[in-house]
């Protein structure tokens, strides 16, 4: 969620700083600040807002400097104020946090027992106040570290900075991510390999409560028991052009638009070379050994599971269990016996979900992942990560990750189906046909753009908005809900279409526009039914459909946006295309801040 980035550099620190966290800034933040030390003097910067006024404040009162420390909060404990920004200061120490200090309020009773008082509102200022603690009761800025360490509970990244220490960093992690790059004389620290790309491409992933001594010339990391450990290093290729707009307004506008070659590039890579079969890495899985399997991810990514809930039961006959994770370990669910556990995230670190596999672990038979980030702390604690091939996705609503998910949960949908025998080879092959040519149909859908503007212009300026979609559309329509709400502010509430009658038809008037996603399939006639229930009672609806059902949806409808049609099976993947559009450009027409909307992170590593 927060950015981090530390530097042991050669050259000043401060430029290096605000660079890595302008490659942060999609993950979402409300303040912004770093710290150098020079000559053993510690300073630091903080601003409220964008980076841009961290970077105004810099011109006027420069920090110079070769090691330093920098962070872009995302508040949860306490307002974003300059106050409360990071780094925190308590004397001689500086600290960078992502996560939460779950025993905060404890620690805070005993500093103030001790007479150290609080500044801020943070969880962040008790670790810095403890550590400044013990070294005023004599230990090294190594030895303090390491003892406030020892106290702390929940999950966490740090990294500390102290005065009259050019040469030394202290970072760690448990339960939030945390990378080590490593350059020539030089060692850089972040929340995100993204971050350190343009510094470095050989990067060490902390484990899971590693806590690592950082000097120019060592690092040296020891484990959660005490021991001295290696970890390995890995070669990444990060280019910067990934992470640019490539002339579009926005990234969320260069995502959409990715998705056709994205698509094409995630299912190429799990085809057989004859484009006949599937081929998942590693071992793959034996589907005929599975008796049930378990779904769990947050936000967009549970829609996604609960897309492929209708793949994997009405195509291979497995019984799902769909969750959100931040419900599911709380419920202590029973596990059964022959469980597979498939856990989705896009960041492959959201806090949640990397619970909710824990949970599982040793419970289930095999735990799943389905990341876009192979290094993430989810794909590393599976028995088998499923890449989907999206690359970078800044935007903060997610797009071309949440399409890609389909298609990989797609790819092992239709697996458990041959691997049950419950298709046949052929049908097989057909489908994995219609699969390769969806990347046509999304080109095809793009195209209609216009379409999609004229009624996005109308959407806005609406208060509420409701959308309506019957099985695999259901998925689908809360996704586009969703994806109204988190850009464009506007009230978006979404129902299976049946469920019309059971209460919401009562918030239907000529003020709420109604999105009805309804290709023409085996339920088209049933969506149709509850569209005419809406129009009865002065309902404005807008069809999303192909061209077939727009000829048989009778007249009445507001607003239309046509699509191509496509075999049942993979219409979610295309309709998420309208419902990611629909969104975008009614956040234009209302002047929202597209790729960094208020108050959400990319990467949501706290509970």
């Amino acid at each position: 969620m927060c950015g981090i980035v530390g530097v042991l550099g050669k050259h000043e620190a401060a430029p290096l700083l605000v660079e890595a966290l302008k490659r942060l800034e999609y993950r979402g933040y409300d303040s912004a600040g770093i710290a150098t030390v020079n000559e053993g003097a510690l300073e630091r910067r903080r601003a409220v807002g964008k980076l841009v006024n961290l970077s105004d404040l810099l011109v006027h009162e420069p920090l110079v400097g070769k090691a330093g420390i920098g962070h872009t909060r995302w508040a949860t404990h306490g307002a974003p104020t300059e106050v409360n920004a990071h780094p925190h200061r308590a004397g001689s120490v500086a600290v960078v946090h992502n996560g939460i200090i779950e025993n905060y309020r404890e620690l805070r009773a005993e500093l103030a027992e001790q007479g150290i008082k609080f500044v801020t509102e943070t969880d962040t200022e008790t670790v810095a106040l403890l550590t400044q603690h013990h070294i005023a009761q004599g230990k090294s800025p190594v030895e303090a570290a390491m003892a406030t360490l020892d106290r702390l509970n929940g999950a966490f990244a740090l990294v500390f900075l102290f005065e009259g220490e050019d040469d030394l960093l202290i970072a760690t992690r448990k339960g939030s991510p945390l990378a080590i790059g490593h350059g020539d004389g030089e060692v850089y620290v972040g929340s995100d390999a993204i971050a350190l790309g343009p510094l470095t491409d050989r990067i060490t992933y902390l484990d899971e409560g590693d806590r690592a001594v950082l000097t120019r010339s060592k690092i040296e990391i020891r484990d959660e028991t005490g021991a001295v450990v290696e970890r390995p290093v890995k070669k990444i290729r990060i280019d910067a052009a990934r992470v640019d707009k490539g002339g579009h307004k926005h990234f969320m506008a260069k995502e959409i638009a990715e998705q056709p070659t994205v698509l094409a590039e995630a299912i190429r890579s799990y085809l057989t070379p004859d484009g006949k079969g599937i081929a998942l890495p590693g071992d793959g899985i034996d589907f005929t050994a599975v008796d049930r399997l378990t779904m769990v991810a947050c936000g967009t990514a549970s829609y996604a599971c609960l897309t492929a809930k209708y793949w994997f039961e009405q195509y291979a006959r497995v019984p799902v269990d769909v969750d959100i994770a931040s419900e599911f370990r709380y419920r202590e669910p029973p596990i059964p016996a022959r469980t597979t556990a498939l856990f989705v995230s896009q960041s492959g670190e959201t806090a949640d979900t990397l619970a909710a596999l824990r949970y599982c672990q040793r419970k289930a038979e095999r735990i799943v992942s389905v990341v876009n980030v192979p290094e993430s702390s989810i794909a590393r604690e599976s028995d088998l990560a499923l890449p989907i091939h999206a690359g970078v996705e800044v935007g903060v609503a997610s797009t071309k990750a949440f399409t890609c998910q389909l298609v990989v949960l797609l790819l092992l949908a239709l697996k458990a189906a041959s691997d049950r025998e419950e298709i046949t080879a052929e049908e097989l092959a057909a489908h994995l046909a219609d699969l390769r040519a969806l990347p046509g149909a999304l080109n095809a859908a793009l195209d209609r753009g216009k379409d999609v503007r004229k009624v996005a212009r109308k959407l806005a300026e609406a208060r509420d908005v409701l959308f309506l979609g019957r099985g695999l559309m259901y998925p689908l329509a809360l996704e586009g809900a969703l994806k109204l709400k988190e850009i464009s502010y506007i009230h978006a509430e979404a129902y299976a279409s049946g469920e019309l009658k059971h209460g919401p038809i009562a918030l239907i008037d000529k003020t709420v526009p109604v999105v009805v996603m309804a290709p023409r399939d085996a339920l088209f006639d049933k969506t149709v039914s509850n569209m005419q229930e809406v129009m009865a009672r002065g309902g404005k609806v807008v069809l999303v459909t192909d061209a077939e059902g727009l000829r048989d949806a009778g007249d009445g409808v507001w607003q239309q946006i046509i699509l191509p049609s496509v075999a049942p099976i993979l219409t979610p993947i295309l309709y998420a295309l309208p419902a990611q559009q629909l969104a975008y450009h009614t956040a234009i027409a209302k002047g929202t801040d597209v790729d960094q909307p208020r108050n959400l992170a990319k990467s949501v590593t706290v509970e």
